[in-house]
């Protein structure tokens, strides 16, 4: 997290505290986009990061993670909570566990209860409770035997659970060996080598421990927590790769030790479309790593090559949350990340392989530069047939607490951007009726009450989780696809394409939207595992398609039914 101002930001501050400022003001004569109701769902749990008034240790201001999964395969989406805790316990200290929380939807309909969406928490019989100072976390079926599996990011030993299909989960981290005792930041469940089973990519940050730590000053010469520049104790990431006999650590073996940096955010797809997944990390101030898929068993880092790694100006960002999403729609997946205050969230388009930084022309800069952007994720909330962004932000140095935010000196307002088309955006402000404010961190995004629309899970440090239930004002329709892959035959990675036809000027007009069927965005977090597509008024739909992972050809299905969730078998 850099403290220096670059140049395309230094232009953008004004503007941007301008222009968010009459956003946030204005968001009250427009119809807001979700609803918090945490607390009525049942999700009663709130995040720890353990530190202390006087104590600024790096790890503490980062966490913490949240999955959106369906643990049990009733067909809704349930929530686990990633907790940080305590560094070091004191003795006979009791630290807060990780949380899984039951979605009782299907429950309540049986029993004829209209009331929604209710989370019971099923934790200790669930065998999920880890105690680790906890970060991140990855869903999927690693075995493949049509269950969801858990790989929990730590700092420290991380944690594999193994779904055993009746409610349960065993730990297999020490029969698996994919521990790794590093700082673990984000991780994703891919298919390196294209042969059908599930490998693990996991990201890690610095080479900490609390003799490293160094006294930090704040702008406002406080002290307060560090740049990752400030310890030089940068790690590399680790590959898990999975064989006969279970996962081996292939890191050096692909070239993965030759670049370093401070990772924390993940994300994967066939950015260059020649049949295998592609990994791209986003580093906190140094610069991000692409690694190219070569297909014969090595991983390249092209980022800088291929105009990835730093900005326009040269300059290495704070990368946090990062998303493979094609905003244009031509097939090609672009890049998203969020930075830290000061800097722009940054927009790369994607040009047959290559990118290019073209924040500027999006709109979604200037608010930006005043804020410190976590999770994120690009999604058609309103269902217009165009993709929205949610943005959830959280300082990680304290700039001057706003009265307004409560006590909380970390805390900045998460921001919501409303679809224009192409790769145009609008800033709707924080698109809920009143301030929801926090030091937010991990989000997670699904549809949650299984009602067609994306709703939103953010987790905040050293506060209670949020969730957003949209209730955007709809103005078209929507589909979902469920990908379900077979024994060594993953679902993850695949493509989506939606055709639809529209009649324009008396002619028919043929478009396509594109969407990635991976859980991995955002920071922290694995999401909704569901392709989700809104469809604006006037279009119908003409065709689907799917493009299995390690493949290059698409597969056309039959004209879907709108208004639903298809599951499709690979």
């Amino acid at each position: 997290m850099p403290i220096l101002i670059h140049l395309r930001g230094a232009l953008l501050l004004f503007t941007g505290l301008a222009t968010l400022a009459l956003n946030v003001q204005g968001q009250d004569s427009a119809e807001p986009w979700f609803q918090e109701e945490a607390a009525a769902a049942g999700l009663d749990w709130s995040h720890v990061s353990g530190a202390p008034v006087d104590r600024h240790w790096f790890p503490e201001i980062m966490g913490g993670g949240v999955a959106l999964l369906d643990y049990d395969g009733d067909g809704d989406l349930d929530v686990y909570f990633v907790q940080s805790g305590h560094l070091i316990p004191e003795d006979d200290q009791v630290l807060p566990t990780n949380k899984l929380f039951k979605n009782m939807s299907v429950e309540q309909s049986a029993g004829g209860d209209p009331s929604g969406p209710g989370f019971v928490d099923v934790t200790e019989g669930a065998g999920v409770g880890d105690d680790g100072y906890g970060m991140g976390v990855a869903c999927g079926d690693y075995d493949g035997d049509g269950d969801v599996d858990l790989y929990v990011t730590n700092v420290g030993p991380n944690r594999f659970y193994q779904n055993q299909g009746n409610g349960t989960f065993k730990d297999l981290t020490s029969r698996l060996k994919v521990g790794d005792g590093r700082w673990g930041t984000s991780a994703a469940f891919m298919d390196a080598n294209s042969d059908g089973k599930l490998d693990l990519f996991v990201v890690n940050n610095l080479n900490w421990s609390p003799g490293i730590e160094t006294p930090c000053n704040n702008y406002r010469n406080k002290p307060d927590f560090c740049s990752p520049n400030n310890y030089n104790a940068q790690s590399t990431d680790v590959l898990f790769v999975q064989g006969r006999l279970g996962y081996s650590d292939y890191s050096r073996k692909q070239g993965l030790h030759l670049s370093a940096g401070n990772g924390l955010g993940v994300a994967c797809a066939d950015y260059d479309s020649d049949g295998d997944t592609d990994i791209y990390v986003a580093n906190d101030a140094t610069p991000n790593a692409l690694w190219n898929n070569s297909g014969t068993d090595n991983f390249t880092d092209v980022a800088l090559a291929g105009g990835c790694a730093v900005n326009s100006t040269g300059t290495p960002e704070a990368g946090m949350g990062v998303q493979w999403v094609d905003v244009n729609q031509d097939g090609w997946f672009d890049l998203f990340m969020t930075h830290i205050r000061r800097e722009t969230n940054t927009f790369y388009m994607n040009r047959k392989g290559r990118f290019r930084d073209m924040t500027n022309m999006t709109g979604l800069g200037p608010d930006s530069v005043r804020l410190t952007g976590f999770g994120m994720g690009f999604h058609d909330f309103n269902l217009d047939g165009r993709l929205d962004l949610y943005v959830a932000n959280g300082a990680v140095q304290a700039w001057g607490r706003d009265e307004s935010y409560g006590e909380d000196a970390y805390a900045e307002p998460n921001l919501l951007y409303q679809g224009l088309g192409g790769t145009r955006f609008e800033s709707l402000g924080e698109g809920t009726a009143s301030p929801v404010v926090g030091s937010s961190r991990g989000a997670a995004f699904g549809d949650i009450d299984n009602d067609g629309d994306v709703d939103v899970v953010v987790v905040d440090r050293d506060a209670r989780v949020k969730l957003l239930r949209n209730v955007a004002p709809r103005v078209g329709t929507w589909l979902g696809v469920e990908l379900k892959g077979s024994r060594f035959k993953t679902a993850v990675g695949a493509v989506v394409r939606l055709e639809t036809s529209s009649l324009v000027d008396d002619e028919i007009v043929i478009a396509s939207q594109y969407r990635l069927a991976d859980p991995a965005y955002s920071y922290l977090a694995s999401n909704d595992p569901r392709v989700h597509f809104g469809i604006a008024p006037g279009h119908d739909v003409t065709g689907l398609f799917v493009r299995w992972p390690g493949s290059t050809e698409e597969v056309e299905l039959k004209s879907p039914t709108t208004g639903s969730y298809i599951p499709i078998q690979r």
